[in-house]
């Protein structure tokens, strides 16, 4: 209640202002204005580490290794084995876990570690992003930016948080995980609506992120405003779009995306198993890289070999979006060119290559796409197929249609593109079923029963517990039940000792005229479930739901004293009110 006594005078003032003062308080319970801090400052962090990043193998190292690839063909092969051999030697001595790394990592951490990740791995990881995409691996800088960005925003958690005045609470390390990626996302690509779309679907296949919203719009327009400071604000990928489109073009893009649907489907699945099989290989991390440089180099030789060009399936690749909508390729070559992009981007991250694959995807959407307006549509607007190609890719493997269709409108400047994106992209969505290339996203938002495995029964049960004497009548348990309790079961002590637990319904299996000779004790139910405190919920709820049912669980300590009860509603309720507070402690337990 706030201090009236100014207002004391006024009648009225006394009267409204406590309603005032709730509506306020309800208003801004959520503490949204702290975002307006600490998100710009994720934003600005993250914008300047990526624009190093971009520099580095955009501008210097990329174009080097590009141009002496096209050379001197002989070098692909060793030059790319090289780079993915520095990587594994990186990850495998230099961090914790070799395979954790990327997007993955960031996906888990939000899932599965509270938001948390650690830090000591983060230079050795950007390290190794460097030396997997600058000399030739099929990746790109959403790896790197998106794995860095996120582990900026937790790392900030950790550091504002120690200043009260930031009010930052626990649940807010995976808002700022996710603000982070946001960011990340959207300097490297400079479209800060991709970004924000991008990070909020990309922890689920079917649900958003919904509470890192705010402060990843914030997040992302400062990152994307620091990059363009430093490398301007033209769309990295600048071509041509029609100015309106027809009917029956919305029809071909639906095709299309049901085609790219199931190549993305397909992809999905053999890039899962293969990295399974991969992790499962039982050689030394850098040894598995080796083999996947030697035949991702495998992949560029060919293409050059068989077409003589400067068209490559390797490295980031920005390069090939232009050279393939603005120099004419047979549609033979496209569909190798996308082929042996997928195949490349398979050899280089399964086999530990630390990055991601947007890239790799929207491009070889990008081939199928023209090819696909060439043999199929013969038609002479290619950049619209093209630009539906890149988003039902992205859509199907990555599990995000409407980061996908923005993506093409911002990064390409095709903005009647959108629609036409938008119907290829829930097409391939749609075909492409669950299939997805990460092996951490969850289908929608909500704890799993599962996750409550490790949490002991002592941190969900009811401590105020209304128990009765063994020794009273039914009669005297029914004055006492009924004008103030409405459980359905009441536990039973006699000498304060637990002896089972008693029915409310029992009542109804004595004539009335008995209650006053019928004792609690007579109607005990003896065989109730005791747990000790250190049971787990998963075996609490295993116990409650077996055949013979249990209203609930007795929590006694070692010598017999009833510390609670558990019953299916506090499991529930901790499911659907403690889902943070769980993840958290499950991961401080595990």
């Amino acid at each position: 209640m706030p201090n009236t006594r100014w207002a004391s005078k006024y009648p009225l003032l006394r009267k409204y202002l406590p309603l005032v003062h709730e509506d306020l308080g309800a208003t801004y319970s959520r503490n949204l204005h702290k975002w307006l801090l600490i998100a710009p400052v994720i934003g600005a962090i993250t914008g300047l580490a990526i624009t190093a990043i971009a520099v580095i193998i955009l501008k210097k190292m990329w174009p080097a290794m590009l141009a002496y690839y096209l050379q001197h063909h002989w070098a692909i092969v060793p030059g790319v084995t090289l780079g993915f051999i520095l990587t594994g030697l990186i990850m495998q001595y230099m961090t914790s876990d070799p395979n954790e790394h990327s997007t993955e990592e960031v996906v888990r951490s939000y899932h599965s570690h509270q938001g948390d990740i650690d830090m000591r791995g983060f230079f050795p990881k950007l390290l190794a992003a460097v030396t997997t995409v600058g000399f030739g691996g099929s990746a790109a800088l959403e790896g790197p930016s998106i794995y860095g960005g996120g582990a900026i925003g937790a790392w900030l958690w950790a550091k504002l948080g120690r200043f009260r005045r930031f009010h930052i609470e626990p649940r807010d390390r995976r808002i700022m995980l996710i603000s982070g990626a946001a960011a990340g996302m959207a300097a490297v690509f400079r479209a800060p609506l991709t970004g924000l779309v991008f990070a909020l679907e990309m922890p689920y296949k079917d649900d958003l992120a919904h509470e890192a919203l705010l402060p990843s719009l914030i997040a992302s327009v400062v990152a994307y405003v620091t990059l363009a400071s430093f490398l301007g604000a033209t769309p990295i990928f600048n071509f041509a779009s029609p100015s309106s489109f027809h009917g029956r073009d919305l029809v071909w893009c639906a095709l299309l995306g049901l085609v790219i649907g199931l190549f993305a489907m397909a992809f999905s699945t053999t890039f899962r198993r293969v990295k399974q099989f991969v992790l499962r290989w039982a050689i030394p991390h850098w040894t598995k890289l080796t083999v996947g440089g030697l035949l991702t180099g495998l992949c560029g030789l060919a293409f050059v070999l068989i077409y003589q060009g400067s068209l490559v399936p390797l490295g980031p690749n920005y390069e090939a979006v232009g050279e393939i909508l603005n120099t004419q390729h047979p549609a033979s070559e496209l569909i190798v060119f996308g082929g042996l992009k997928l195949l490349a981007t398979i050899f280089s991250l399964a086999t530990g290559g630390v990055s991601a694959m947007f890239v790799p995807l929207f491009l070889t959407g990008e081939a199928l796409g023209t090819a696909f307006g060439q043999i199929v549509v013969h038609s002479s607007s290619l950049e619209l197929f093209a630009a539906v190609g890149m988003a039902s890719f992205i859509s199907a493997a990555y599990k995000t249609p409407l980061a996908a269709a923005v993506f093409v409108a911002e990064a390409t400047g095709g903005h009647a593109f959108i629609i036409p994106a938008l119907i290829g992209s829930a097409v391939a969505y749609a075909v492409s079923g669950d299939a997805s290339v990460s092996g951490d996203q969850r289908l929608h938002e909500g704890v799993r029963v599962q996750e409550l495995r490790d949490i002991p029964v002592g941190e969900i049960m009811q401590h105020h517990v209304i128990s009765v004497e063994a020794s009273l009548t039914l009669r005297e348990f029914a004055n006492i039940i009924s004008p103030h309790y409405r459980h359905t079961s009441f536990p039973v002590l006699d000498n304060h000792r637990i002896i089972g637990i008693v029915p409310a319904w029992s009542l109804t299996r004595v004539a009335a005229e008995k209650w006053d000779k019928t004792t609690v004790l007579q109607c005990t139910d003896r065989k109730a479930i005791r747990v000790g405190l250190d049971c787990d919920v998963m075996e609490g709820l295993r116990l409650l739901l077996r055949e013979r049912d249990q209203p609930m669980l007795l929590v006694t300590s070692p010598r017999g004293k009833l510390e609670g009860i558990v019953t299916k509603t506090d499991i529930l309720e901790a499911l659907k009110t403690r889902g943070e507070a769980v993840l958290e402690l499950a991961d401080e337990l595990v």
